[in-house]
């Protein structure tokens, strides 16, 4: 794609040695100077850590036929093309739409925002289209799905960069995708990595305490999540598609999102007044079974999954099937056929005894209580936790996280979650002041082991008839990191060689 035609999409900018920019061809667009390739674009962001400003040089050393930048003091210096503009990350966003020739334009997108239940929730809309007889692509902080593909969408993350998101649009169009289900991060949206997504229908499970590390507070991550619904009035209108959104009538977000204009508007929740609602909830250990009230009418809706978080994600997902006008029989069948979400509320079959073992991403307050609670209605005995807090990352749910294990759990291995550079001795003993609070002791209620392997190890062997352990926190994710590396972690493999340890 010509350098021109890259340029003139970005509204505020000016440039700089652009004088044979009509014939300069860009073969890709990258911001890491490391892995860039000959005859791309080099985009310069200024990051929590790293200022992209730094590696200008080196990019184009490593072949970066142009760059775009914020910082133009040092200009001068650069002999290739120059783009400036006020936002750089804005500015990937809109050049990898640009590049890919604006593939979210052409199919229906949904985005998931929230702080917990995104990833479940969008495999639910992502099952019950599928199962409707629609192609359907997604994206979420497992992997991204495209046809008969699955990729890793990457360490730690829930919403890919800009880029990446452009290309899988991309790829997902020309395998014949007519709706999209992308799961949607504060700091996606935040750090403009949706913005060319181009949502039809956005949806919120909820907003409670998470990401004050990098949100300055609660308001601000408000803001961020509201940022998917603001979309819906300056994104492309695609011909005969209304803007929807999704909202829990039962959560502290809902005045202030109903609040933004959309074309339609749904409300779901356990409140009678919601558009989507439910009654007659008949909980078990293997499932849930409730009647759906929808404006026109209801239903029966039978699930594998459990607890009741998540039937605000299912009628969520309810809510969306409703506004494609999805047949109440693919609606119910989508639902029922989906056996499990990997890493959430996941249980491991096994043979080493008569206890339950669960695999779970929890690992803000809000997902840690509703997973406990959840643990605690199928438990016939004690209910043993295994979890951590990650590093660089909000502290102020330490403590938290400890006070909500300290009341819902029998027994508590407070262990490592990705510390980074923090002091892991540090982490645990800020959850553990938590279990203290609670009433709890250490040596008897809790025990703090540094090694995560052991930790679920220990907890496992534990386990008597009756129990349930279950272990917050990493699930899906392929890495821990220590200091400023990354390495191999299974969470699965891990408690299957517990597991082959407790039957031997």
């Amino acid at each position: 794609m010509k350098l021109k035609k890259l340029e003139a999409a970005l509204k505020e900018c000016k440039t700089f040695n652009f004088e044979d920019a009509e014939n300069i061809e860009i073969s890709g667009i990258s911001f890491d100077s490391r892995t860039i390739k000959p005859n791309e674009i080099f985009v310069a962001i200024k990051g929590e850590n790293f200022d992209g400003h730094r590696f200008i040089n080196p990019a184009i050393k490593n072949g970066a036929t142009a760059v775009v930048l914020e910082d133009v003091k040092n200009i001068t210096k650069y002999a290739v093309p120059i783009i400036a503009v006020p936002n750089a990350r804005k500015a990937l966003s809109v050049l990898s739409a640009v590049f890919y020739n604006y593939p979210a334009r052409k199919m229906r997108v949904i985005g998931v925002t929230g702080t917990d239940g995104k990833t479940t929730t969008a495999t639910i809309i992502y099952n019950i289209l599928k199962i409707a007889g629609y192609k359907v692509g997604l994206i979420t902080s497992i992997n991204a799905v495209i046809g008969n593909k699955t990729y890793e969408t990457g360490f730690h993350t829930t919403t890919p960069d800009a880029v990446d998101m452009q290309k899988y649009l991309s790829e997902m169009l020309s395998a014949g995708t007519e709706y999209v289900v992308i799961e949607a991060s504060s700091h996606g949206l935040a750090q403009h990595r949706v913005d060319m997504c181009e949502f039809d229908i956005a949806v919120i499970t909820n907003i409670t305490q998470e990401h004050l590390d990098y949100h300055k507070n609660i308001q601000e991550y408000k803001e961020a999540k509201a940022k998917l619904f603001q979309s819906l009035n300056t994104s492309f209108h695609k011909p005969n598609i209304p803007k929807i959104s999704i909202l829990n009538k039962d959560d502290n977000s809902f005045n202030l999102l109903k609040k933004i204009k959309s074309d339609i508007r749904y409300s779901y929740g356990f409140d009678p007044q919601a558009d989507f609602s439910v009654e007659n909830v008949q909980y078990s250990e293997n499932g849930m079974k409730f009647r759906v009230k929808t404006p026109k009418n209801s239903f029966w809706i039978e699930t594998n999954l459990l607890g009741k978080y998540n039937i605000y994600n299912i009628l969520a997902s309810i809510a969306v099937a409703y506004s494609q006008n999805i047949p109440i029989k693919d609606i119910q069948n989508g639902i029922e056929f989906l056996e499990k979400v990997k890493g959430r509320m996941e249980i491991i079959p096994h043979n080493a005894g008569d206890f339950k073992v669960i695999i779970d991403f929890a690992h803000t307050p809000n997902a840690l209580q509703k997973a406990l609670e959840c643990a605690n209605s199928i438990k016939t005995n004690n209910l043993i936790v295994v979890f951590g807090s990650a590093g660089l990352r909000d502290k102020y749910k330490r403590k938290a996280m400890g006070k909500i294990a300290g009341k819902l759990a029998d027994r508590i291995f407070i262990t490592a979650e990705d510390p980074r550079t923090e002091s892991l001795e540090d982490i645990m003993n800020e959850i553990a002041l938590g279990c203290e609070i609670a009433k709890r002791k250490e040596g008897i209620d809790f025990f703090k082991i540094p090694d995560r392997k052991k930790a679920i190890t220990k907890a496992v062997i534990s386990a008597q008839t009756g129990d349930v352990v279950i272990t917050c926190g990493k699930a899906h994710e392929p890495s821990m990191c220590f200091g400023e590396k990354e390495y191999f972690w299974d969470e699965y493999e891990v408690v299957k060689s517990a597991l082959k340890m407790k039957k031997s």
